[in-house]
Protein backbone atom coordinates (compact mmCIF):
# COMPACT_ATOMS: atom_id res chain seq x y z
CA UNK A 1 0.00 0.00 0.00
CA UNK A 2 3.23 2.27 0.81
CA UNK A 3 4.18 1.64 -2.74
CA UNK A 4 0.64 2.55 -4.13
CA UNK A 5 0.28 5.58 -2.24
CA UNK A 6 3.41 7.07 -3.01
CA UNK A 7 2.82 6.89 -6.72
CA UNK A 8 -0.49 8.74 -6.03
CA UNK A 9 1.89 11.48 -4.42
CA UNK A 10 3.90 11.68 -7.10
CA UNK A 11 1.19 11.96 -9.59
CA UNK A 12 -0.58 14.32 -7.92
CA UNK A 13 2.72 16.55 -7.13
CA UNK A 14 3.02 16.49 -11.10
CA UNK A 15 0.05 19.04 -11.20
CA UNK A 16 1.65 21.18 -8.26
CA UNK A 17 4.65 21.04 -10.49
CA UNK A 18 3.34 21.94 -13.53
CA UNK A 19 1.41 25.21 -12.11
CA UNK A 20 4.52 26.13 -10.24
CA UNK A 21 6.32 25.69 -13.32
CA UNK A 22 4.00 28.00 -15.52
CA UNK A 23 4.48 30.41 -13.02
CA UNK A 24 8.46 30.28 -13.00
CA UNK A 25 8.63 29.30 -16.17
CA UNK A 26 10.82 26.34 -15.34
CA UNK A 27 10.57 22.86 -16.76
CA UNK A 28 8.57 20.55 -14.49
CA UNK A 29 10.53 17.47 -14.76
CA UNK A 30 13.34 19.36 -12.97
CA UNK A 31 10.90 20.57 -10.41
CA UNK A 32 9.39 17.00 -9.90
CA UNK A 33 13.21 15.86 -9.43
CA UNK A 34 13.57 18.71 -6.65
CA UNK A 35 10.01 17.91 -5.32
CA UNK A 36 11.48 14.06 -4.97
CA UNK A 37 14.99 14.44 -3.54
CA UNK A 38 13.47 16.81 -0.76
CA UNK A 39 10.88 14.28 -0.14
CA UNK A 40 13.05 11.48 0.71
CA UNK A 41 14.74 14.00 3.40
CA UNK A 42 11.51 13.10 5.86
CA UNK A 43 12.09 10.82 8.51
CA UNK A 44 10.23 7.27 7.40
CA UNK A 45 9.32 8.46 3.94
CA UNK A 46 8.85 5.12 1.95
CA UNK A 47 11.04 4.31 -0.86
CA UNK A 48 9.75 3.60 -4.41
CA UNK A 49 11.05 -0.16 -5.37
CA UNK A 50 11.45 -0.83 -8.64
CA UNK A 51 13.86 -3.58 -9.61
CA UNK A 52 16.22 -1.95 -12.21
CA UNK A 53 15.81 -4.44 -15.14
CA UNK A 54 11.92 -2.97 -15.12
CA UNK A 55 13.05 0.74 -15.24
CA UNK A 56 13.25 1.19 -19.04
CA UNK A 57 10.81 -1.15 -20.24
CA UNK A 58 8.44 0.88 -17.78
CA UNK A 59 9.44 4.46 -18.94
CA UNK A 60 11.38 4.20 -21.96
CA UNK A 61 8.65 3.25 -24.45
CA UNK A 62 5.78 5.82 -23.62
CA UNK A 63 8.22 8.37 -23.26
CA UNK A 64 10.17 7.30 -26.67
CA UNK A 65 6.88 6.73 -28.55
CA UNK A 66 5.09 10.23 -27.39
CA UNK A 67 8.28 11.56 -28.40
CA UNK A 68 8.75 10.28 -31.97
CA UNK A 69 4.77 10.86 -33.04
CA UNK A 70 6.09 14.34 -33.59
CA UNK A 71 8.03 13.76 -36.29
CA UNK A 72 8.15 11.84 -39.80
CA UNK A 73 10.18 9.34 -41.96
CA UNK A 74 11.16 12.29 -44.15
CA UNK A 75 12.42 14.38 -41.68
CA UNK A 76 14.99 11.79 -40.72
CA UNK A 77 15.91 11.04 -44.29
CA UNK A 78 17.12 14.54 -44.14
CA UNK A 79 19.02 14.43 -40.99
CA UNK A 80 20.80 10.88 -41.06
CA UNK A 81 23.75 13.17 -40.86
CA UNK A 82 22.80 14.74 -37.97
CA UNK A 83 21.99 10.97 -36.28
CA UNK A 84 25.08 10.08 -37.00
CA UNK A 85 27.16 12.28 -35.91
CA UNK A 86 24.91 12.92 -33.03
CA UNK A 87 23.31 9.69 -31.97
CA UNK A 88 26.13 7.21 -32.45
CA UNK A 89 29.09 8.82 -32.68
CA UNK A 90 28.70 11.68 -29.97
CA UNK A 91 27.85 8.67 -27.92
CA UNK A 92 31.36 6.75 -28.62
CA UNK A 93 33.72 9.42 -28.17
CA UNK A 94 31.58 10.51 -24.79
CA UNK A 95 31.96 7.21 -23.49
CA UNK A 96 35.53 6.35 -24.86
CA UNK A 97 36.84 9.90 -22.78
CA UNK A 98 35.09 9.45 -19.69
CA UNK A 99 36.02 6.22 -19.55
CA UNK A 100 39.60 6.94 -20.06
CA UNK A 101 39.22 9.57 -17.42
CA UNK A 102 38.05 7.27 -14.85
CA UNK A 103 40.51 4.09 -15.33
CA UNK A 104 43.20 6.66 -14.51
CA UNK A 105 41.60 8.35 -11.33
CA UNK A 106 39.44 5.84 -9.80
CA UNK A 107 41.78 2.68 -8.69
CA UNK A 108 40.87 -1.09 -9.62
CA UNK A 109 37.78 -0.27 -11.69
CA UNK A 110 39.40 -2.17 -14.85
CA UNK A 111 38.39 -1.05 -18.61
CA UNK A 112 35.43 -2.85 -18.89
CA UNK A 113 34.15 -1.11 -16.12
CA UNK A 114 35.44 2.32 -16.91
CA UNK A 115 33.75 2.15 -20.48
CA UNK A 116 30.13 1.02 -18.76
CA UNK A 117 30.36 4.34 -17.06
CA UNK A 118 30.98 6.05 -20.07
CA UNK A 119 27.81 4.22 -21.56
CA UNK A 120 25.99 5.30 -19.17
CA UNK A 121 26.22 8.84 -18.82
CA UNK A 122 26.59 9.29 -22.54
CA UNK A 123 23.32 9.81 -23.94
CA UNK A 124 21.25 13.28 -23.21
CA UNK A 125 17.03 12.58 -22.21
CA UNK A 126 14.84 13.19 -25.44
CA UNK A 127 12.02 13.93 -22.67
CA UNK A 128 13.82 16.51 -20.68
CA UNK A 129 14.79 18.36 -23.66
CA UNK A 130 11.48 18.82 -24.90
CA UNK A 131 10.19 19.61 -21.75
CA UNK A 132 12.84 22.28 -20.91
CA UNK A 133 13.53 23.19 -25.06
CA UNK A 134 9.60 24.36 -25.67
CA UNK A 135 9.44 26.41 -22.51
CA UNK A 136 11.87 29.24 -23.77
CA UNK A 137 10.95 29.64 -27.24
CA UNK A 138 14.00 27.82 -28.47
CA UNK A 139 14.08 27.80 -32.40
CA UNK A 140 12.59 25.19 -34.00
CA UNK A 141 15.81 24.03 -36.12
CA UNK A 142 17.41 23.35 -32.98
CA UNK A 143 14.56 21.59 -31.45
CA UNK A 144 14.84 19.00 -33.98
CA UNK A 145 18.69 18.65 -33.96
CA UNK A 146 18.19 17.94 -30.04
CA UNK A 147 14.86 15.71 -31.04
CA UNK A 148 16.78 13.65 -33.41
CA UNK A 149 20.16 12.75 -31.35
CA UNK A 150 17.61 12.30 -28.29
CA UNK A 151 15.47 9.40 -30.30
CA UNK A 152 18.38 7.15 -31.09
CA UNK A 153 21.22 8.14 -28.99
CA UNK A 154 20.34 5.38 -26.04
CA UNK A 155 19.98 2.69 -28.52
CA UNK A 156 24.01 2.77 -28.93
CA UNK A 157 25.00 3.81 -25.57
CA UNK A 158 22.64 0.33 -24.24
CA UNK A 159 24.89 -1.88 -26.79
CA UNK A 160 28.31 -0.26 -25.56
CA UNK A 161 27.03 -0.82 -21.56
CA UNK A 162 25.93 -4.20 -22.07
CA UNK A 163 29.08 -5.26 -23.81
CA UNK A 164 30.98 -3.72 -21.31
CA UNK A 165 29.11 -5.24 -18.24
CA UNK A 166 29.53 -8.95 -19.75
CA UNK A 167 32.52 -8.07 -20.25
CA UNK A 168 33.57 -7.35 -16.40
CA UNK A 169 31.39 -10.36 -15.31
CA UNK A 170 32.86 -12.75 -17.39
CA UNK A 171 36.30 -11.41 -17.01
CA UNK A 172 36.62 -11.01 -20.84
CA UNK A 173 37.76 -8.13 -23.39
CA UNK A 174 35.18 -5.93 -25.43
CA UNK A 175 35.57 -6.95 -29.29
CA UNK A 176 34.62 -5.45 -32.58
CA UNK A 177 31.92 -7.65 -32.46
CA UNK A 178 30.17 -5.20 -30.17
CA UNK A 179 29.84 -3.01 -33.96
CA UNK A 180 28.22 -5.97 -35.37
CA UNK A 181 26.24 -6.23 -32.70
CA UNK A 182 24.75 -2.93 -32.76
CA UNK A 183 23.72 -2.59 -36.36
CA UNK A 184 22.12 -5.97 -36.42
CA UNK A 185 19.79 -5.07 -33.89
CA UNK A 186 19.43 -1.58 -35.25
CA UNK A 187 18.56 -3.63 -38.61
CA UNK A 188 16.37 -6.24 -36.68
CA UNK A 189 14.88 -3.14 -34.39
CA UNK A 190 13.77 -1.32 -37.77
CA UNK A 191 11.89 -4.49 -39.34
CA UNK A 192 9.96 -5.06 -35.78
CA UNK A 193 8.86 -1.39 -35.79
CA UNK A 194 7.91 -1.84 -39.35
CA UNK A 195 5.27 -4.93 -38.67
CA UNK A 196 4.28 -3.15 -35.47
CA UNK A 197 3.45 -0.55 -37.30
CA UNK A 198 1.45 -2.01 -40.12
CA UNK A 199 0.14 -4.52 -37.84
CA UNK A 200 -1.55 -1.55 -35.39
CA UNK A 201 -2.65 -0.24 -38.76
CA UNK A 202 -5.02 -3.47 -39.42
CA UNK A 203 -5.78 -3.58 -35.40
CA UNK A 204 -7.59 0.25 -35.09
CA UNK A 205 -9.07 -0.48 -38.55
CA UNK A 206 -11.04 -3.20 -37.31
CA UNK A 207 -11.99 -1.69 -34.11
CA UNK A 208 -14.46 0.14 -34.09
CA UNK A 209 -14.48 2.19 -30.90
CA UNK A 210 -12.37 5.09 -30.64
CA UNK A 211 -11.23 4.93 -27.18
CA UNK A 212 -10.22 0.95 -28.05
CA UNK A 213 -7.94 2.55 -30.77
CA UNK A 214 -6.48 5.18 -29.09
CA UNK A 215 -5.84 2.46 -26.19
CA UNK A 216 -4.16 0.61 -28.70
CA UNK A 217 -1.68 2.85 -29.25
CA UNK A 218 -0.17 2.91 -25.35
CA UNK A 219 0.13 -1.20 -25.89
CA UNK A 220 2.16 -0.71 -29.07
CA UNK A 221 5.13 0.86 -27.44
CA UNK A 222 5.10 -1.81 -24.97
CA UNK A 223 4.55 -4.32 -27.44
CA UNK A 224 7.58 -2.83 -30.09
CA UNK A 225 10.15 -2.77 -27.22
CA UNK A 226 9.37 -6.33 -25.68
CA UNK A 227 9.31 -7.85 -29.22
CA UNK A 228 12.82 -5.87 -29.86
CA UNK A 229 14.20 -7.21 -26.71
CA UNK A 230 13.30 -10.87 -26.99
CA UNK A 231 14.88 -10.88 -30.15
CA UNK A 232 17.96 -9.43 -28.83
CA UNK A 233 17.65 -6.31 -31.29
CA UNK A 234 17.02 -2.43 -29.72
CA UNK A 235 14.01 -2.02 -28.20
CA UNK A 236 14.53 1.70 -28.60
CA UNK A 237 14.60 1.98 -32.12
CA UNK A 238 11.30 -0.39 -32.57
CA UNK A 239 9.26 1.77 -30.43
CA UNK A 240 10.91 4.65 -32.75
CA UNK A 241 10.11 3.10 -35.91
CA UNK A 242 6.46 1.72 -34.95
CA UNK A 243 5.81 5.83 -33.99
CA UNK A 244 7.09 6.95 -37.26
CA UNK A 245 5.01 3.59 -39.32
CA UNK A 246 1.95 4.33 -37.40
CA UNK A 247 2.19 8.20 -38.51
CA UNK A 248 3.00 7.82 -42.18
CA UNK A 249 -0.44 5.37 -42.20
CA UNK A 250 -2.38 7.52 -40.69
CA UNK A 251 -5.63 8.88 -42.97
CA UNK A 252 -6.92 11.76 -43.69
CA UNK A 253 -10.50 11.28 -42.90
CA UNK A 254 -9.62 9.71 -38.68
CA UNK A 255 -10.18 13.64 -37.76
CA UNK A 256 -11.85 12.37 -34.46
CA UNK A 257 -9.23 10.00 -33.92
CA UNK A 258 -6.50 12.24 -33.93
CA UNK A 259 -8.10 14.53 -31.64
CA UNK A 260 -8.68 12.17 -29.54
CA UNK A 261 -5.04 10.31 -29.48
CA UNK A 262 -3.65 13.82 -29.10
CA UNK A 263 -5.20 14.82 -25.41
CA UNK A 264 -5.23 10.98 -24.76
CA UNK A 265 -0.95 11.37 -25.30
CA UNK A 266 -0.69 14.81 -23.65
CA UNK A 267 -2.15 13.44 -20.52
CA UNK A 268 -0.19 10.08 -20.90
CA UNK A 269 3.06 11.96 -21.49
CA UNK A 270 3.10 14.34 -19.01
CA UNK A 271 1.94 11.72 -15.79
CA UNK A 272 4.74 9.69 -17.37
CA UNK A 273 7.22 11.82 -17.48
CA UNK A 274 6.74 13.41 -14.18
CA UNK A 275 6.58 9.90 -12.72
CA UNK A 276 10.10 9.09 -14.29
CA UNK A 277 11.65 12.09 -13.13
CA UNK A 278 9.93 11.91 -9.21
CA UNK A 279 12.11 8.17 -9.36
CA UNK A 280 15.03 10.07 -10.52
CA UNK A 281 15.09 12.10 -7.28
CA UNK A 282 14.00 8.77 -5.24
CA UNK A 283 17.08 7.12 -6.53
CA UNK A 284 19.49 9.63 -6.14
CA UNK A 285 18.56 10.53 -2.45
CA UNK A 286 18.72 6.81 -2.27
CA UNK A 287 22.28 6.85 -3.56
CA UNK A 288 23.44 9.32 -1.46
CA UNK A 289 21.86 7.64 1.93
CA UNK A 290 23.73 4.57 1.22
CA UNK A 291 27.15 5.94 0.44
CA UNK A 292 27.05 7.93 3.37
CA UNK A 293 30.29 10.22 4.63
CA UNK A 294 32.49 8.03 1.84
CA UNK A 295 30.38 10.01 -0.94
CA UNK A 296 32.41 13.15 0.18
CA UNK A 297 35.62 11.00 -1.08
CA UNK A 298 34.12 10.32 -4.61
CA UNK A 299 32.94 14.45 -5.29
CA UNK A 300 36.03 15.16 -6.95
CA UNK A 301 36.82 12.62 -9.75
CA UNK A 302 32.63 13.26 -10.13
CA UNK A 303 33.04 16.83 -10.87
CA UNK A 304 35.71 15.64 -13.16
CA UNK A 305 33.46 13.76 -15.06
CA UNK A 306 30.95 16.29 -15.19
CA UNK A 307 32.92 18.69 -16.60
CA UNK A 308 34.27 16.45 -19.23
CA UNK A 309 30.54 15.59 -20.02
CA UNK A 310 30.27 19.43 -20.68
CA UNK A 311 33.90 19.60 -22.70
CA UNK A 312 33.19 17.00 -25.07
CA UNK A 313 29.96 17.95 -26.72
CA UNK A 314 30.92 21.15 -26.66
CA UNK A 315 33.77 20.47 -28.74
CA UNK A 316 31.99 17.69 -31.31
CA UNK A 317 29.22 20.57 -31.57
CA UNK A 318 32.09 22.93 -32.59
CA UNK A 319 33.36 20.50 -34.80
CA UNK A 320 30.04 19.74 -36.47
CA UNK A 321 29.53 23.65 -36.28
CA UNK A 322 32.19 24.32 -38.49
CA UNK A 323 31.40 21.50 -41.13
CA UNK A 324 27.70 22.94 -41.22
CA UNK A 325 28.78 26.18 -42.54
CA UNK A 326 30.28 25.06 -45.09
CA UNK A 327 27.64 22.56 -46.16
CA UNK A 328 25.23 24.93 -45.40
CA UNK A 329 23.28 22.14 -43.38
CA UNK A 330 20.29 23.74 -41.35
CA UNK A 331 20.31 20.67 -39.05
CA UNK A 332 23.50 21.20 -37.71
CA UNK A 333 24.83 23.95 -35.61
CA UNK A 334 26.04 26.63 -37.27
CA UNK A 335 27.43 29.04 -34.76
CA UNK A 336 29.78 29.87 -31.54
CA UNK A 337 25.47 31.09 -30.00
CA UNK A 338 23.90 27.50 -31.47
CA UNK A 339 26.58 25.83 -30.22
CA UNK A 340 26.26 26.53 -26.64
CA UNK A 341 23.03 26.43 -26.86
CA UNK A 342 23.12 22.68 -27.73
CA UNK A 343 25.82 22.23 -25.19
CA UNK A 344 23.72 23.58 -22.36
CA UNK A 345 20.70 20.85 -23.80
CA UNK A 346 22.57 17.98 -23.28
CA UNK A 347 20.49 16.97 -19.73
CA UNK A 348 20.64 13.33 -18.96
CA UNK A 349 17.75 11.49 -17.47
CA UNK A 350 15.77 8.19 -17.51
CA UNK A 351 18.37 6.20 -19.10
CA UNK A 352 21.79 7.04 -17.44
CA UNK A 353 19.35 6.68 -13.97
CA UNK A 354 18.32 3.03 -15.46
CA UNK A 355 21.97 1.84 -16.63
CA UNK A 356 23.66 3.13 -13.25
CA UNK A 357 21.30 1.15 -11.13
CA UNK A 358 21.53 -2.07 -13.65
CA UNK A 359 24.93 -2.53 -12.95
CA UNK A 360 25.81 -5.96 -11.16
CA UNK A 361 26.76 -6.57 -7.77
CA UNK A 362 29.11 -8.79 -8.46
CA UNK A 363 30.98 -11.02 -10.85
CA UNK A 364 30.93 -14.03 -12.33
CA UNK A 365 33.43 -15.23 -9.78
CA UNK A 366 31.28 -13.37 -6.57
CA UNK A 367 33.77 -10.70 -6.36
CA UNK A 368 32.28 -7.44 -5.79
CA UNK A 369 31.52 -5.41 -9.09
CA UNK A 370 34.70 -3.13 -10.03
CA UNK A 371 33.89 0.68 -7.94
CA UNK A 372 30.42 0.03 -7.61
CA UNK A 373 29.81 2.54 -5.45
CA UNK A 374 31.54 4.76 -7.40
CA UNK A 375 29.84 4.32 -10.98
CA UNK A 376 26.30 4.75 -8.97
CA UNK A 377 27.46 8.36 -7.21
CA UNK A 378 29.11 9.54 -10.53
CA UNK A 379 26.00 8.82 -12.47
CA UNK A 380 23.92 10.79 -10.31
CA UNK A 381 26.70 13.75 -10.42
CA UNK A 382 26.21 13.83 -14.14
CA UNK A 383 22.80 13.77 -13.96
CA UNK A 384 22.02 16.29 -11.53
CA UNK A 385 24.72 18.41 -13.22
CA UNK A 386 23.39 18.00 -16.78
CA UNK A 387 19.61 18.52 -15.64
CA UNK A 388 19.17 20.71 -12.86
CA UNK A 389 21.84 23.07 -13.56
CA UNK A 390 20.71 23.89 -17.34
CA UNK A 391 17.02 23.11 -16.73
CA UNK A 392 16.67 26.42 -14.13
CA UNK A 393 19.07 28.54 -16.28
CA UNK A 394 18.39 27.80 -19.57
CA UNK A 395 15.83 31.12 -19.94
CA UNK A 396 18.29 32.96 -18.61
CA UNK A 397 20.99 31.71 -21.19
CA UNK A 398 18.57 32.33 -23.93
CA UNK A 399 17.65 35.68 -22.68
CA UNK A 400 21.34 36.68 -22.16
CA UNK A 401 22.26 35.44 -26.07
CA UNK A 402 18.92 37.01 -27.25
CA UNK A 403 18.43 33.49 -29.05
CA UNK A 404 15.05 33.07 -28.37
CA UNK A 405 12.37 32.47 -31.37
CA UNK A 406 9.71 35.08 -31.65
CA UNK A 407 7.63 32.07 -33.91
CA UNK A 408 7.76 34.09 -37.31
CA UNK A 409 9.77 31.23 -38.90
CA UNK A 410 6.50 28.70 -37.21
CA UNK A 411 3.75 31.09 -38.26
CA UNK A 412 5.74 31.55 -41.80
CA UNK A 413 5.66 27.93 -42.58
CA UNK A 414 2.11 27.68 -41.20
CA UNK A 415 0.55 29.70 -43.57
CA UNK A 416 1.94 28.26 -46.70
CA UNK A 417 0.70 24.80 -45.58
CA UNK A 418 -2.49 26.89 -45.14
CA UNK A 419 -2.81 28.37 -47.77
CA UNK A 420 -1.82 25.15 -49.80
CA UNK A 421 -4.98 23.27 -47.28
CA UNK A 422 -7.37 26.37 -49.19
CA UNK A 423 -5.81 25.85 -52.59
CA UNK A 424 -6.57 22.53 -52.34
CA UNK A 425 -10.72 22.66 -51.06
CA UNK A 426 -10.90 25.57 -53.92
CA UNK A 427 -9.86 23.17 -56.10
CA UNK A 428 -11.91 19.77 -54.54
CA UNK A 429 -14.82 22.07 -55.11
CA UNK A 430 -14.48 22.83 -58.03
CA UNK A 431 -13.88 19.38 -59.30
CA UNK A 432 -16.74 18.11 -57.95
CA UNK A 433 -18.80 21.06 -59.80
CA UNK A 434 -21.44 21.13 -56.38
CA UNK A 435 -21.19 24.97 -55.92
CA UNK A 436 -23.51 25.18 -58.99
CA UNK A 437 -26.48 23.77 -57.68
CA UNK A 438 -26.82 26.45 -54.88
CA UNK A 439 -28.20 29.28 -54.79
CA UNK A 440 -26.25 32.80 -55.78
CA UNK A 441 -25.96 34.29 -52.25
CA UNK A 442 -24.81 30.58 -50.80
CA UNK A 443 -22.10 30.59 -53.09
CA UNK A 444 -20.87 33.86 -51.86
CA UNK A 445 -20.71 32.35 -48.71
CA UNK A 446 -19.14 29.50 -49.92
CA UNK A 447 -16.18 31.34 -51.29
CA UNK A 448 -16.12 33.69 -48.01
CA UNK A 449 -15.56 30.60 -45.64
CA UNK A 450 -12.89 29.47 -48.38
CA UNK A 451 -11.22 32.43 -48.37
CA UNK A 452 -11.13 32.81 -44.44
CA UNK A 453 -9.94 28.81 -44.12
CA UNK A 454 -6.36 29.57 -44.07
CA UNK A 455 -6.60 32.29 -41.30
CA UNK A 456 -8.62 30.25 -38.97
CA UNK A 457 -6.12 27.76 -39.37
CA UNK A 458 -3.28 29.93 -38.34
CA UNK A 459 -5.06 31.47 -35.40
CA UNK A 460 -7.05 28.59 -34.15
CA UNK A 461 -10.32 30.22 -34.03
CA UNK A 462 -13.38 28.04 -35.17
CA UNK A 463 -16.00 30.19 -36.27
CA UNK A 464 -19.42 28.52 -37.54
CA UNK A 465 -21.80 31.34 -38.44
CA UNK A 466 -21.00 30.30 -41.88
CA UNK A 467 -22.56 27.04 -41.35
CA UNK A 468 -25.52 28.81 -39.36
CA UNK A 469 -25.74 30.73 -42.28
CA UNK A 470 -26.16 28.06 -44.93
CA UNK A 471 -28.61 26.25 -42.92
CA UNK A 472 -31.21 28.53 -43.62
CA UNK A 473 -31.55 27.05 -47.35
CA UNK A 474 -29.70 24.06 -48.60
CA UNK A 475 -28.32 22.24 -45.76
CA UNK A 476 -27.62 19.38 -46.75
CA UNK A 477 -25.68 20.57 -49.63
CA UNK A 478 -23.83 23.05 -48.29
CA UNK A 479 -22.54 20.65 -45.59
CA UNK A 480 -21.96 18.01 -48.35
CA UNK A 481 -19.54 21.29 -49.72
CA UNK A 482 -18.12 21.70 -46.59
CA UNK A 483 -17.09 18.33 -46.04
CA UNK A 484 -15.61 17.56 -49.54
CA UNK A 485 -13.76 20.93 -49.31
CA UNK A 486 -12.16 20.37 -45.72
CA UNK A 487 -11.57 16.78 -46.89
CA UNK A 488 -9.11 18.09 -49.56
CA UNK A 489 -7.54 20.44 -47.09
CA UNK A 490 -6.98 17.78 -44.88
CA UNK A 491 -5.71 14.91 -47.30
CA UNK A 492 -3.26 18.00 -48.82
CA UNK A 493 -1.78 18.55 -45.20
CA UNK A 494 -1.31 15.00 -44.29
CA UNK A 495 0.68 14.40 -47.52
CA UNK A 496 3.11 17.71 -46.80
CA UNK A 497 3.62 16.47 -43.67
CA UNK A 498 5.74 13.75 -45.01
CA UNK A 499 7.44 15.89 -47.22
CA UNK A 500 11.49 16.28 -46.25
CA UNK A 501 11.03 20.33 -45.89
CA UNK A 502 7.90 20.11 -43.90
CA UNK A 503 8.03 20.58 -39.71
CA UNK A 504 5.81 17.77 -38.81
CA UNK A 505 4.81 20.05 -35.82
CA UNK A 506 3.80 22.48 -37.73
CA UNK A 507 1.50 20.48 -39.86
CA UNK A 508 0.05 18.89 -36.98
CA UNK A 509 -0.69 22.11 -35.74
CA UNK A 510 -2.61 23.03 -39.23
CA UNK A 511 -4.05 19.21 -39.13
CA UNK A 512 -5.01 20.21 -35.65
CA UNK A 513 -7.49 23.01 -36.88
CA UNK A 514 -9.02 21.34 -39.60
CA UNK A 515 -9.86 18.19 -37.35
CA UNK A 516 -11.59 20.52 -34.94
CA UNK A 517 -13.21 22.21 -37.61
CA UNK A 518 -14.60 18.42 -38.99
CA UNK A 519 -15.94 17.83 -35.85
CA UNK A 520 -18.15 20.94 -34.78
CA UNK A 521 -19.53 19.99 -38.20
CA UNK A 522 -23.24 19.68 -38.20
CA UNK A 523 -24.58 16.25 -38.65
Amino acid sequence: MDQLALIIGLLLATVVAVGLGDRLRLPYPVLMLLLAVGLTFIPGFPDLDIAPELILPIFLPPLLFATAQRSSWAVFRVRWRTLIMLAVALVVITTAVVAGAAWLMIPGIGIPAAIALGAMVAPPDPVAVESVAGRVHMPRRLITVLQSEGLFNDAAAIVIFQAAVAAAVGGTRIGPDVVLKFVIGAAVAVVAGIAMGWLTAIITRLVASMVARSAVTLVVPFAAYILAEEVHASGVIAVVVTALEMQRHSRPQDAAERVTRTAFWDVVELLVTALAFGLVGLEIRHVIRDEGSDIWGMLGVAAVVCVLVFAVRFLWLAVLAMGGRKRRNALQPTSAKEVLILTWCGMRGLATLALALALPLTLADGTPFPARDYLLVIACAVLLATLVLPGLTLPWLMRVLNASNDGTEERDAALVLAQRAQAAAVAALKEHDLMKDLPPEKVALVKEKMGRLHAELLDGSLRNESVADLRVRGRGLAIAVQTIALDAARQEVVLARNEPDMDPEVADRVLRQLDLRTMIMPE
